[in-house]
Protein backbone atom coordinates (compact mmCIF):
# COMPACT_ATOMS: atom_id res chain seq x y z
CA UNK A 1 0.00 0.00 0.00
CA UNK A 2 1.72 3.39 -1.12
CA UNK A 3 0.14 5.06 1.47
CA UNK A 4 0.46 3.04 4.59
CA UNK A 5 2.53 4.66 7.36
CA UNK A 6 5.45 3.07 9.01
CA UNK A 7 4.35 1.47 12.63
CA UNK A 8 6.89 3.41 14.75
CA UNK A 9 5.32 6.69 13.20
CA UNK A 10 1.88 6.22 14.16
CA UNK A 11 3.43 4.52 18.02
CA UNK A 12 5.38 8.35 18.01
CA UNK A 13 2.44 10.42 16.78
CA UNK A 14 -0.19 8.02 18.79
CA UNK A 15 1.72 8.81 22.06
CA UNK A 16 1.00 12.46 22.01
CA UNK A 17 -2.28 11.82 22.97
CA UNK A 18 -1.37 10.56 26.62
CA UNK A 19 -0.63 14.10 27.41
CA UNK A 20 -3.82 15.34 26.34
CA UNK A 21 -5.86 12.69 27.64
CA UNK A 22 -4.74 12.70 31.07
CA UNK A 23 -5.24 16.28 31.39
CA UNK A 24 -8.86 15.88 29.84
CA UNK A 25 -9.61 12.93 31.90
CA UNK A 26 -8.63 14.60 35.18
CA UNK A 27 -10.69 17.27 34.59
CA UNK A 28 -13.58 15.07 33.22
CA UNK A 29 -13.77 12.61 35.87
CA UNK A 30 -12.72 14.06 38.86
CA UNK A 31 -12.87 17.61 38.44
CA UNK A 32 -16.56 18.24 39.78
CA UNK A 33 -16.49 16.55 42.40
CA UNK A 34 -12.96 17.89 43.74
CA UNK A 35 -14.86 21.30 43.35
CA UNK A 36 -17.92 20.36 44.99
CA UNK A 37 -16.20 18.04 47.76
CA UNK A 38 -13.49 19.75 48.37
CA UNK A 39 -12.94 23.37 47.06
CA UNK A 40 -16.54 23.32 48.66
CA UNK A 41 -18.55 25.01 45.90
CA UNK A 42 -22.26 25.15 45.45
CA UNK A 43 -22.80 23.24 42.43
CA UNK A 44 -24.55 25.68 41.07
CA UNK A 45 -21.57 28.41 41.10
CA UNK A 46 -19.07 25.50 39.90
CA UNK A 47 -21.31 25.11 36.90
CA UNK A 48 -21.53 28.43 36.53
CA UNK A 49 -17.66 28.39 36.35
CA UNK A 50 -16.76 25.30 34.56
CA UNK A 51 -19.41 27.35 31.90
CA UNK A 52 -17.85 30.03 31.57
CA UNK A 53 -14.38 28.21 31.05
CA UNK A 54 -15.53 25.80 28.45
CA UNK A 55 -17.40 28.27 26.26
CA UNK A 56 -13.95 30.53 26.70
CA UNK A 57 -12.16 27.18 25.41
CA UNK A 58 -14.71 26.23 22.48
CA UNK A 59 -14.88 29.54 21.26
CA UNK A 60 -11.05 29.50 20.94
CA UNK A 61 -11.11 25.90 19.53
CA UNK A 62 -11.79 27.86 15.91
CA UNK A 63 -9.14 30.24 16.25
CA UNK A 64 -5.95 28.53 17.03
CA UNK A 65 -7.55 25.77 14.64
CA UNK A 66 -7.52 28.89 11.82
CA UNK A 67 -3.86 30.15 12.90
CA UNK A 68 -2.35 26.98 12.39
CA UNK A 69 -3.63 26.97 8.82
CA UNK A 70 -1.56 29.74 8.33
CA UNK A 71 1.64 29.42 10.34
CA UNK A 72 4.17 29.25 7.61
CA UNK A 73 7.90 28.01 9.27
CA UNK A 74 10.61 25.48 8.60
CA UNK A 75 8.98 23.29 10.43
CA UNK A 76 5.59 23.51 9.10
CA UNK A 77 2.47 24.95 10.29
CA UNK A 78 1.35 22.35 13.15
CA UNK A 79 5.09 21.47 14.40
CA UNK A 80 5.54 24.81 16.15
CA UNK A 81 2.89 24.71 18.52
CA UNK A 82 3.98 21.57 20.19
CA UNK A 83 7.57 23.55 20.32
CA UNK A 84 6.17 26.32 21.46
CA UNK A 85 3.45 25.59 23.81
CA UNK A 86 4.23 22.05 25.31
CA UNK A 87 6.26 23.44 28.69
CA UNK A 88 3.28 25.50 29.27
CA UNK A 89 0.76 22.54 28.79
CA UNK A 90 2.63 20.47 31.62
CA UNK A 91 2.23 23.74 33.88
CA UNK A 92 -1.29 23.95 33.21
CA UNK A 93 -2.33 20.80 34.84
CA UNK A 94 -1.46 21.78 38.16
CA UNK A 95 -3.10 25.45 37.80
CA UNK A 96 -6.51 23.60 37.73
CA UNK A 97 -5.98 21.64 41.13
CA UNK A 98 -5.36 24.56 43.34
CA UNK A 99 -7.97 26.91 44.60
CA UNK A 100 -6.91 29.51 47.66
CA UNK A 101 -8.61 28.92 50.83
CA UNK A 102 -11.03 31.74 50.51
CA UNK A 103 -14.53 32.17 52.38
CA UNK A 104 -16.39 33.71 49.60
CA UNK A 105 -18.06 31.32 47.58
CA UNK A 106 -18.45 34.15 44.71
CA UNK A 107 -14.73 34.72 44.74
CA UNK A 108 -14.03 30.50 44.53
CA UNK A 109 -16.41 30.68 42.16
CA UNK A 110 -14.22 33.94 40.11
CA UNK A 111 -10.87 32.18 40.66
CA UNK A 112 -11.95 28.66 39.54
CA UNK A 113 -13.20 30.49 36.11
CA UNK A 114 -10.12 32.22 35.53
CA UNK A 115 -8.31 29.33 35.77
CA UNK A 116 -10.18 26.86 34.15
CA UNK A 117 -9.55 29.48 31.02
CA UNK A 118 -5.92 29.69 31.48
CA UNK A 119 -4.92 26.06 31.51
CA UNK A 120 -7.77 25.53 28.94
CA UNK A 121 -6.21 28.44 26.15
CA UNK A 122 -3.00 26.41 26.81
CA UNK A 123 -3.43 22.82 26.19
CA UNK A 124 -6.08 24.28 22.88
CA UNK A 125 -2.89 25.73 21.39
CA UNK A 126 -1.25 22.08 21.74
CA UNK A 127 -4.60 19.80 21.48
CA UNK A 128 -5.74 21.42 17.89
CA UNK A 129 -2.72 21.69 16.08
CA UNK A 130 -1.68 18.06 16.78
CA UNK A 131 -5.20 16.70 15.58
CA UNK A 132 -5.28 18.43 12.83
CA UNK A 133 -1.72 16.58 11.51
CA UNK A 134 -3.58 13.39 10.92
CA UNK A 135 -5.37 13.71 7.79
CA UNK A 136 -2.19 15.21 6.66
CA UNK A 137 -0.19 12.19 7.59
CA UNK A 138 -1.99 10.03 5.22
CA UNK A 139 -4.71 10.52 3.11
CA UNK A 140 -5.74 6.44 2.83
CA UNK A 141 -8.98 5.61 4.21
CA UNK A 142 -7.98 2.58 6.34
CA UNK A 143 -5.12 4.04 7.44
CA UNK A 144 -6.46 6.80 8.82
CA UNK A 145 -8.70 4.09 10.93
CA UNK A 146 -5.40 2.76 12.08
CA UNK A 147 -4.02 5.90 13.03
CA UNK A 148 -7.04 6.77 15.03
CA UNK A 149 -6.50 3.25 16.84
CA UNK A 150 -2.63 4.13 17.75
CA UNK A 151 -3.79 7.60 18.82
CA UNK A 152 -7.62 5.59 20.90
CA UNK A 153 -4.93 3.41 22.59
CA UNK A 154 -3.11 6.08 23.96
CA UNK A 155 -5.94 7.62 25.36
CA UNK A 156 -7.43 4.91 27.03
CA UNK A 157 -3.88 3.85 28.30
CA UNK A 158 -3.81 7.67 30.12
CA UNK A 159 -7.55 7.31 31.04
CA UNK A 160 -6.66 3.93 33.02
CA UNK A 161 -3.66 5.24 34.52
CA UNK A 162 -5.60 8.49 35.56
CA UNK A 163 -8.80 6.03 36.47
CA UNK A 164 -6.34 3.52 38.88
CA UNK A 165 -3.87 6.09 40.02
CA UNK A 166 -5.53 9.21 40.66
CA UNK A 167 -7.92 8.17 43.94
CA UNK A 168 -5.08 5.83 44.84
CA UNK A 169 -2.38 8.85 44.87
CA UNK A 170 -5.09 11.04 46.67
CA UNK A 171 -6.16 7.86 49.35
CA UNK A 172 -2.14 7.79 49.86
CA UNK A 173 -1.69 11.43 50.13
CA UNK A 174 -4.58 11.69 52.97
CA UNK A 175 -2.86 8.65 55.11
CA UNK A 176 -0.09 10.68 55.16
CA UNK A 177 -1.52 13.72 56.73
CA UNK A 178 -1.91 15.83 53.22
CA UNK A 179 -4.97 17.26 52.22
CA UNK A 180 -7.02 16.26 48.79
CA UNK A 181 -5.82 19.08 47.72
CA UNK A 182 -2.25 18.21 47.74
CA UNK A 183 -2.91 15.04 46.97
CA UNK A 184 -4.48 16.19 43.52
CA UNK A 185 -1.42 18.34 43.17
CA UNK A 186 0.92 15.51 42.92
CA UNK A 187 -1.39 13.85 40.59
CA UNK A 188 -1.54 17.19 38.44
CA UNK A 189 2.23 17.43 38.33
CA UNK A 190 3.18 14.12 37.79
CA UNK A 191 0.93 14.26 34.70
CA UNK A 192 2.00 17.45 33.25
CA UNK A 193 5.61 15.95 33.68
CA UNK A 194 4.84 12.72 31.59
CA UNK A 195 2.69 14.68 29.17
CA UNK A 196 6.14 16.64 27.96
CA UNK A 197 8.20 14.03 26.30
CA UNK A 198 5.72 12.59 23.62
CA UNK A 199 5.35 15.63 22.74
CA UNK A 200 8.39 16.76 22.12
CA UNK A 201 9.52 13.55 20.40
CA UNK A 202 6.67 14.03 17.79
CA UNK A 203 7.94 17.43 17.01
CA UNK A 204 11.87 16.22 16.48
CA UNK A 205 10.48 12.91 14.36
CA UNK A 206 7.24 13.74 12.41
CA UNK A 207 6.79 16.00 9.92
CA UNK A 208 3.07 17.41 9.00
CA UNK A 209 2.43 17.11 5.52
CA UNK A 210 4.48 18.36 2.92
CA UNK A 211 2.48 22.16 1.67
CA UNK A 212 4.24 24.45 4.42
CA UNK A 213 3.30 27.52 2.48
CA UNK A 214 -0.71 28.54 3.63
CA UNK A 215 -3.05 29.09 1.17
CA UNK A 216 -3.78 32.59 1.43
CA UNK A 217 -7.19 32.20 0.36
CA UNK A 218 -8.09 30.27 3.45
CA UNK A 219 -7.66 33.21 5.87
CA UNK A 220 -11.02 34.48 6.37
CA UNK A 221 -12.33 33.56 9.23
CA UNK A 222 -16.14 33.73 8.74
CA UNK A 223 -15.14 32.40 5.10
CA UNK A 224 -14.20 29.68 6.32
CA UNK A 225 -16.92 28.86 9.02
CA UNK A 226 -19.58 29.34 6.32
CA UNK A 227 -17.74 26.66 3.91
CA UNK A 228 -17.38 24.02 6.80
CA UNK A 229 -21.06 24.56 7.54
CA UNK A 230 -21.86 23.99 3.88
CA UNK A 231 -19.98 20.71 4.08
CA UNK A 232 -22.46 18.02 4.73
CA UNK A 233 -20.10 15.19 5.57
CA UNK A 234 -19.15 17.45 8.17
CA UNK A 235 -22.04 18.09 10.19
CA UNK A 236 -23.09 14.63 10.12
CA UNK A 237 -19.32 13.85 11.48
CA UNK A 238 -19.17 16.85 13.90
CA UNK A 239 -22.72 16.20 15.48
CA UNK A 240 -21.98 12.70 15.39
CA UNK A 241 -18.81 13.46 17.56
CA UNK A 242 -20.60 15.64 19.52
CA UNK A 243 -23.16 13.30 21.02
CA UNK A 244 -21.19 10.52 21.20
CA UNK A 245 -18.70 12.25 23.64
CA UNK A 246 -21.46 14.04 25.43
CA UNK A 247 -22.70 10.65 26.19
CA UNK A 248 -19.01 9.71 27.92
CA UNK A 249 -18.41 13.00 29.53
CA UNK A 250 -21.78 12.81 30.95
CA UNK A 251 -21.47 9.90 33.06
CA UNK A 252 -17.40 10.62 33.81
CA UNK A 253 -18.67 13.26 35.12
CA UNK A 254 -21.36 11.64 37.36
CA UNK A 255 -20.18 8.35 37.85
CA UNK A 256 -18.27 9.07 40.89
CA UNK A 257 -20.71 10.48 42.53
CA UNK A 258 -22.67 7.84 41.36
CA UNK A 259 -19.95 5.06 42.82
CA UNK A 260 -19.84 6.90 46.25
CA UNK A 261 -23.03 7.97 47.20
CA UNK A 262 -25.45 4.83 45.34
CA UNK A 263 -23.47 2.20 45.75
CA UNK A 264 -21.27 2.68 48.31
CA UNK A 265 -23.88 4.68 49.92
CA UNK A 266 -21.56 7.51 51.01
CA UNK A 267 -18.82 5.47 52.36
CA UNK A 268 -15.07 7.12 51.42
CA UNK A 269 -13.47 3.98 51.79
CA UNK A 270 -15.24 1.73 50.03
CA UNK A 271 -13.30 -0.71 48.03
CA UNK A 272 -12.56 -3.71 45.73
CA UNK A 273 -10.62 -6.79 44.98
CA UNK A 274 -9.69 -6.81 41.44
CA UNK A 275 -6.61 -8.82 39.86
CA UNK A 276 -5.35 -9.26 43.12
CA UNK A 277 -5.35 -5.42 44.04
CA UNK A 278 -7.08 -4.20 46.59
CA UNK A 279 -8.55 -0.64 44.95
CA UNK A 280 -10.96 2.35 45.58
CA UNK A 281 -14.44 1.49 44.30
CA UNK A 282 -13.72 4.09 41.69
CA UNK A 283 -10.63 2.70 40.67
CA UNK A 284 -11.71 -0.50 40.35
CA UNK A 285 -14.93 0.09 38.30
CA UNK A 286 -13.01 2.81 35.89
CA UNK A 287 -9.98 0.57 35.35
CA UNK A 288 -12.01 -1.91 34.43
CA UNK A 289 -13.88 -0.26 31.82
CA UNK A 290 -11.35 1.30 30.23
CA UNK A 291 -9.14 -2.06 30.17
CA UNK A 292 -11.82 -4.27 28.03
CA UNK A 293 -11.31 -1.19 25.56
CA UNK A 294 -8.10 -0.90 25.69
CA UNK A 295 -8.57 -4.61 24.65
CA UNK A 296 -11.02 -4.27 22.21
CA UNK A 297 -9.48 -1.48 19.97
CA UNK A 298 -7.47 -4.23 17.21
CA UNK A 299 -10.45 -6.10 16.98
CA UNK A 300 -12.70 -2.98 15.94
CA UNK A 301 -9.91 -1.60 14.04
CA UNK A 302 -9.82 -5.22 12.00
CA UNK A 303 -13.44 -4.84 11.25
CA UNK A 304 -13.80 -1.50 10.44
CA UNK A 305 -11.15 -2.81 7.83
CA UNK A 306 -13.68 -5.32 6.67
CA UNK A 307 -16.88 -3.55 6.40
CA UNK A 308 -16.90 0.14 6.76
CA UNK A 309 -16.49 2.34 9.94
CA UNK A 310 -20.32 3.66 9.65
CA UNK A 311 -21.48 -0.54 10.15
CA UNK A 312 -18.81 -0.76 12.76
CA UNK A 313 -19.83 2.03 14.84
CA UNK A 314 -23.38 0.83 14.92
CA UNK A 315 -22.62 -2.86 15.94
CA UNK A 316 -19.85 -1.41 18.22
CA UNK A 317 -21.65 0.74 20.38
CA UNK A 318 -24.33 -2.04 21.11
CA UNK A 319 -22.17 -3.03 24.34
CA UNK A 320 -22.08 0.51 25.37
CA UNK A 321 -25.65 1.26 24.95
CA UNK A 322 -26.70 -2.04 27.00
CA UNK A 323 -24.21 -0.42 29.87
CA UNK A 324 -26.49 2.38 30.31
CA UNK A 325 -30.09 0.10 30.56
CA UNK A 326 -28.60 -1.59 33.21
CA UNK A 327 -27.45 0.84 35.50
CA UNK A 328 -30.66 1.69 35.51
CA UNK A 329 -31.30 -1.31 37.86
CA UNK A 330 -28.23 -1.29 39.71
CA UNK A 331 -28.72 -1.80 43.48
CA UNK A 332 -26.61 -0.48 45.98
CA UNK A 333 -23.80 -2.68 47.29
CA UNK A 334 -23.93 -4.64 44.19
CA UNK A 335 -20.15 -4.22 43.67
CA UNK A 336 -20.01 -7.43 41.28
CA UNK A 337 -22.64 -6.41 39.20
CA UNK A 338 -21.11 -2.93 38.59
CA UNK A 339 -17.47 -4.35 37.66
CA UNK A 340 -19.49 -6.87 34.81
CA UNK A 341 -21.39 -3.69 33.86
CA UNK A 342 -17.60 -2.04 33.61
CA UNK A 343 -15.80 -5.02 31.87
CA UNK A 344 -19.23 -5.70 28.88
CA UNK A 345 -19.33 -1.57 28.38
CA UNK A 346 -15.86 -0.94 28.00
CA UNK A 347 -16.21 -3.09 24.43
CA UNK A 348 -18.30 -0.42 23.45
CA UNK A 349 -16.64 2.06 25.11
CA UNK A 350 -13.58 0.90 22.90
CA UNK A 351 -15.93 1.86 19.45
CA UNK A 352 -16.85 5.36 20.72
CA UNK A 353 -13.30 6.60 20.91
CA UNK A 354 -11.92 4.69 18.01
CA UNK A 355 -14.45 5.16 14.93
CA UNK A 356 -15.73 9.10 15.31
CA UNK A 357 -12.15 10.24 15.76
CA UNK A 358 -11.68 7.59 12.05
CA UNK A 359 -14.30 9.11 10.59
CA UNK A 360 -13.75 12.72 10.64
CA UNK A 361 -10.48 13.35 8.57
CA UNK A 362 -12.62 12.27 5.73
CA UNK A 363 -14.92 15.11 5.61
CA UNK A 364 -11.33 17.41 4.30
CA UNK A 365 -11.02 15.70 1.22
CA UNK A 366 -14.62 16.47 0.55
CA UNK A 367 -13.98 20.41 1.54
CA UNK A 368 -10.85 20.56 -0.61
CA UNK A 369 -13.00 18.65 -3.58
CA UNK A 370 -15.27 21.74 -3.28
CA UNK A 371 -12.99 24.70 -2.42
CA UNK A 372 -9.48 23.91 -3.74
CA UNK A 373 -7.78 24.14 -0.64
CA UNK A 374 -7.05 22.21 2.50
CA UNK A 375 -7.92 23.77 6.02
CA UNK A 376 -7.59 20.85 8.51
CA UNK A 377 -6.72 23.69 11.49
CA UNK A 378 -10.84 25.20 11.44
CA UNK A 379 -11.88 22.16 10.68
CA UNK A 380 -10.62 20.28 13.99
CA UNK A 381 -10.99 23.79 15.76
CA UNK A 382 -14.78 23.53 14.75
CA UNK A 383 -14.90 19.66 15.72
CA UNK A 384 -13.47 20.90 18.94
CA UNK A 385 -15.87 24.16 19.39
CA UNK A 386 -18.73 21.41 19.17
CA UNK A 387 -17.54 18.82 21.46
CA UNK A 388 -16.53 21.52 23.98
CA UNK A 389 -19.54 23.28 23.59
CA UNK A 390 -21.77 20.15 24.35
CA UNK A 391 -19.24 18.97 27.35
CA UNK A 392 -19.77 22.66 28.62
CA UNK A 393 -23.91 22.15 28.41
CA UNK A 394 -23.37 18.73 30.03
CA UNK A 395 -21.30 20.23 33.07
CA UNK A 396 -23.41 23.11 33.65
CA UNK A 397 -26.99 21.09 33.66
CA UNK A 398 -25.34 17.83 35.59
CA UNK A 399 -24.12 20.21 38.48
CA UNK A 400 -27.44 22.28 38.56
CA UNK A 401 -29.53 19.61 38.50
CA UNK A 402 -27.22 18.50 41.75
CA UNK A 403 -27.61 21.62 43.04
CA UNK A 404 -31.49 22.01 42.87
CA UNK A 405 -31.65 18.41 44.28
CA UNK A 406 -30.42 19.73 47.50
CA UNK A 407 -26.82 18.32 46.94
CA UNK A 408 -24.77 18.69 50.48
CA UNK A 409 -21.33 19.30 50.58
CA UNK A 410 -19.59 16.29 53.12
CA UNK A 411 -17.83 17.77 56.42
CA UNK A 412 -14.33 18.27 56.29
CA UNK A 413 -12.66 14.88 57.32
CA UNK A 414 -15.63 12.92 56.88
CA UNK A 415 -15.64 9.09 55.87
CA UNK A 416 -18.98 8.61 55.41
CA UNK A 417 -21.41 10.61 54.26
CA UNK A 418 -24.94 10.28 52.49
CA UNK A 419 -26.69 12.53 50.06
CA UNK A 420 -30.64 13.48 50.52
CA UNK A 421 -32.82 10.93 47.99
CA UNK A 422 -33.70 13.68 45.60
CA UNK A 423 -30.13 14.25 44.79
CA UNK A 424 -29.36 10.36 44.64
CA UNK A 425 -32.54 9.72 42.21
CA UNK A 426 -30.85 13.00 39.51
CA UNK A 427 -26.84 10.96 39.92
CA UNK A 428 -29.35 7.95 38.65
CA UNK A 429 -31.03 9.85 36.46
CA UNK A 430 -28.23 11.40 34.28
CA UNK A 431 -25.77 8.10 34.39
CA UNK A 432 -28.41 5.52 32.56
CA UNK A 433 -31.54 7.19 30.81
CA UNK A 434 -29.48 10.23 30.09
CA UNK A 435 -26.42 8.78 28.46
CA UNK A 436 -28.54 6.51 26.68
CA UNK A 437 -30.49 8.92 24.90
CA UNK A 438 -27.41 10.70 24.14
CA UNK A 439 -25.66 7.50 22.68
CA UNK A 440 -28.77 6.74 20.14
CA UNK A 441 -28.98 9.98 18.77
CA UNK A 442 -24.87 9.42 17.75
CA UNK A 443 -26.58 6.13 16.71
CA UNK A 444 -28.97 7.60 14.20
CA UNK A 445 -26.47 10.48 12.89
CA UNK A 446 -23.96 7.71 12.32
CA UNK A 447 -27.09 5.39 10.57
CA UNK A 448 -27.24 8.45 7.64
CA UNK A 449 -23.18 9.15 7.74
CA UNK A 450 -22.82 9.70 3.72
CA UNK A 451 -19.67 9.06 3.08
CA UNK A 452 -18.80 5.58 2.98
CA UNK A 453 -15.73 4.06 1.83
CA UNK A 454 -16.45 3.72 -1.41
CA UNK A 455 -17.43 7.57 -2.15
CA UNK A 456 -14.20 8.76 -0.23
CA UNK A 457 -12.20 6.40 -2.75
CA UNK A 458 -13.98 8.11 -5.52
CA UNK A 459 -13.14 11.45 -4.05
CA UNK A 460 -9.87 10.92 -4.22
CA UNK A 461 -9.64 10.04 -7.62
CA UNK A 462 -11.40 12.82 -8.70
CA UNK A 463 -8.46 14.79 -6.48
CA UNK A 464 -5.58 12.84 -8.02
CA UNK A 465 -6.98 14.03 -11.75
CA UNK A 466 -7.36 17.40 -10.75
CA UNK A 467 -3.73 17.41 -9.23
CA UNK A 468 -2.31 15.47 -12.32
CA UNK A 469 -4.08 17.99 -14.64
CA UNK A 470 -2.54 21.04 -12.59
CA UNK A 471 0.66 19.54 -12.89
CA UNK A 472 -0.03 19.15 -17.01
CA UNK A 473 -0.97 22.74 -17.31
CA UNK A 474 1.95 24.37 -15.58
CA UNK A 475 4.50 21.99 -17.57
CA UNK A 476 2.65 23.65 -21.13
CA UNK A 477 2.56 27.17 -19.98
CA UNK A 478 6.36 26.34 -18.82
CA UNK A 479 7.09 25.24 -22.07
CA UNK A 480 5.14 28.24 -23.37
Amino acid sequence: MANRLPAWKKLVYGSGTYGLAAFGMLRQIFYAIFLTDVVGLDPRLASIGALVGIFWDALNDPLVGLLSDRVHSRWGRRRPFLLWFTIPFAFSFVILWWAPPWESQIALAVYVTLAFMLSDTVGTLIAVPYTAMTPELTPDYDERTSLAGYRMFFQLAASLTIAIAAPSIVDTALLNGLSQQQGYLIVSGLFGAIAVLPLMLIFFTIKDGDREKPDESALDFLAAMRTTWSNIPFRFAAFLNMLNWMAADLVALIIPYYLLYWIARGDLTASVQLLGLSLSLESGVLGLLILTAILAIPFWSWLAARLSKRATYLIGVTPWLLGYVALIFVQPGQVNLMLAIAAFAGLGLATGYVLPEAIFPDVIEWDELLTRRRQEGIYYGIKNFFRKISGAVAFFLALQMLGWAGYQTPPEGALNFMQPESALRVIRFLVGPMGLFLLLGAMALAAFYPLSRERHARIRRLLARRKTRGEATENTTGRG
